[in-house]
């Protein structure tokens, strides 16, 4: 049977890994002084955790599954947690020594922060996908020195500065994981025009089959999913190649579409609104309106 575990707090991941609890609401971890892992006889472990982490692993345990899909995960990735996320590892091995260094925080521990008001804005805390975080050596040191700063202050003692001090250099260290995305989204080119290529042909048979019927209107988690991606992944993938959201790509894909089914006369504008998934004909009257400055009738009439 598989195991679950489950970490709702940091005092219980520091015991976990012989940790001694100097915040009650963050911790560095380093894996070295943990004890050997022992799972048993277990094929799977499924990890649930009510902290935000941020592992920088130096040795792989097993196959990481985030989601319904395996991670890109190798040894020195950075894999970005929020709370509340399952994680499953399959494949374990049945004693191993873990290795490199996590960041475990609490959410009460930025509540009234600025990091409270933009955690939300870092879309990698939710890429349930194929995409773990790769780091160069330069990148890796910095993420190290982060964490350093961050248990300089740990073992200070508490006082009202702490939690303002703390959670400005987590801000900081995301900040980094930003630009350190932006630049694997460059250096992945190549992988990313296959995944635009075949979210075009995903569109093109998406309106050539019954899915507007029995699905509706084509939407970015649908896409997603397709391509075993997260909608913020996802999202992020094609703003970053196209320069439009995938919610505007998806739009204009829509438009493209209508335009052409208005050049058939046999064909009136609800057939054509209920052809393309839309629930009403005029809630199609209105986009396209929004969308051309025409209504579809208009834009028969005209052309």
């Amino acid at each position: 049977m598989d195991q679950v575990y489950m970490f709702n707090s940091v005092a219980e991941y520091n015991a976990l890994n012989n940790h001694e609890t100097l915040h009650p609401l963050v911790s560095i971890i380093n894996f070295s002084k943990a004890n050997p892992r022992s799972w048993g006889d277990s094929k799977t472990v499924k990890i649930n955790y009510g902290l935000y982490c941020i592992f920088l692993k130096q040795v792989k345990c097993g196959d990481l599954i985030y989601g319904r899909n395996y991670y890109d995960y190798q040894e020195g990735t950075l894999v970005l947690i929020s709370p509340g996320q399952l994680i499953e590892i399959e494949n374990m091995k049945k004693i191993y020594q873990p290795m490199g260094h996590a960041l475990v925080f609490h959410p009460d521990l930025i509540r009234g922060t600025s990091l409270a008001k933009s955690i939300n804005d870092y879309d990698f805390f939710s890429y349930k996908s194929n995409e773990a975080l790769h780091l160069s050596e330069r990148e890796r040191q910095l993420v190290m020195d982060c964490f350093s700063k961050i248990q300089v202050e740990l073992q200070q003692s508490i006082d009202k500065h702490s939690k303002k001090l703390i959670a400005s250099n987590i801000e900081l260290f995301l900040n980094y994981c930003e630009r350190f995305y932006d630049r694997q989204f460059i250096t992945r080119e190549n992988v990313n025009k296959g995944i635009i290529e075949k979210f075009e042909e995903l569109l093109n048979s998406y309106f050539t089959s019954k899915k507007p019927y029995t699905v509706g209107l084509p939407s970015v988690a649908y896409f997603a999913d397709e391509l075993h991606l997260s909608p913020n992944y996802f999202g992020t993938l094609i703003k970053k190649e196209t320069g439009k959201s995938a919610q505007e790509y998806i739009q204009d894909k829509i438009i493209d579409v209508a335009k052409n089914k208005i050049f058939d006369s046999n064909k009136n504008i609800s057939e054509i609104a209920y052809e393309l998934g839309f629930k009403y004909p005029q809630h199609f009257t209105r986009f396209f309106k929004q969308h051309v400055g025409n209504t579809p009738n208009e834009y028969r009439v005209l052309n």
